[in-house]
């Protein structure tokens, strides 16, 4: 059964403990590894200028503690192979419904590949 790896749980320690509940839940059925959870000004405006982020500090959900947003790729990392990205996707998802709404908090799970205008498959954030 997959686990995280030391740079997993130091990046996935800074996220909010819902995004940590339901990681640690889906890396036992899906190998994953977790790339960031908080970013610092230094990070969000790399991230920014590079255009891995289309927000600038502090905009993000990276950007606040504990962070409600968290970059995670199916292992090994393949950036080409998206259907991998849905396949974690899909599991990440169940995980999540799994937790019961009241633990829930009021948050929803949203997924970056969801998005239109500019699909970011390693992202996950929560929102209100």
């Amino acid at each position: 059964m997959p686990s995280f790896g030391a740079r997993s749980e130091i990046a996935l320690s800074s996220a909010h403990p819902l995004l940590m509940r339901v990681l640690r839940e889906a890396v036992r059925e899906y190998d994953c590894t977790v790339l960031v959870g908080h970013r610092g000004k230094v990070e969000q405006d790399a991230a920014f200028t590079s255009g891995k982020s289309k927000l600038r500090w502090p905009k993000s959900k990276h950007n606040v503690t504990p962070s409600l947003a968290v970059d995670v790729v199916p292992y090994p990392i393949d950036w080409g192979d998206l259907d991998r990205f849905r396949a974690l996707a899909v599991v990440v998802r169940r995980c999540w419904d799994a937790i019961p709404a009241a633990e829930r908090d009021g948050y929803d799970l949203a997924w970056g590949g969801d998005w239109i205008s500019f699909r970011d498959y390693p992202h996950w954030e929560l929102g209100r």
